[in-house]
């Protein structure tokens, strides 16, 4: 089960890859500032997470209105991730938790990704200026997506 609401969202530092070579993104130099939204998925070149993050694209001024960050999160490698963004013109930046530490910080673990062993689940977050996590959701199977109205409802309450 995932973090629930309520509780401080635990901090990281995750890769992601730019025109400028790989970069660090950490959650708490946002606190203070914005909101966030954190999109844990299985991983990069897989149907179901083209369509969340394809989606998540499209309505991207839902969540800059909202005065919120979103970040995409999988175990993919930075390289892989900027590949697919690019292919995909992905609209905000995805992290790379390579050795599944953030995965498992935020109790989001899917035990057997394709039959290659632990993943990434699908899941969402999110987190307010002060760190504090006031959605959470994990779906119940890889091929569902979250459910994004909450999201949007959990964002405007901010």
């Amino acid at each position: 089960m995932p973090l629930t609401v309520g509780t401080s969202a635990p901090d990281f530092t995750l890769k992601t890859k730019t025109d400028a070579g790989l970069q660090d993104v950490t959650l708490s130099s946002h606190k203070g500032k914005e909101n966030v939204v954190l999109l844990f998925y299985p991983g990069a070149f897989t149907g179901v997470c083209t369509k969340e993050m394809c989606g998540v694209t499209d309505n991207i001024g839902r969540y800059q209105t909202a005065n919120a960050q979103v970040y995409g999160v999988s175990s993919d490698t930075p390289f892989v991730l900027a590949e697919w963004s690019k292919q995909l013109n992905i609209g905000f930046p995805l992290l790379s938790d390579y050795q599944k530490a953030v995965t498992q910080a935020y109790d989001v673990v899917w035990p057997d990704f394709a039959g290659l062993g632990a993943g990434t689940a699908r899941a969402v977050f999110v987190i307010d200026k002060a760190g504090i996590i006031r959605y959470a959701e994990q779906t119940p199977t890889l091929g569902d997506l979250p459910q994004f109205a909450e999201v949007e409802k959990a964002l405007a309450s901010l």
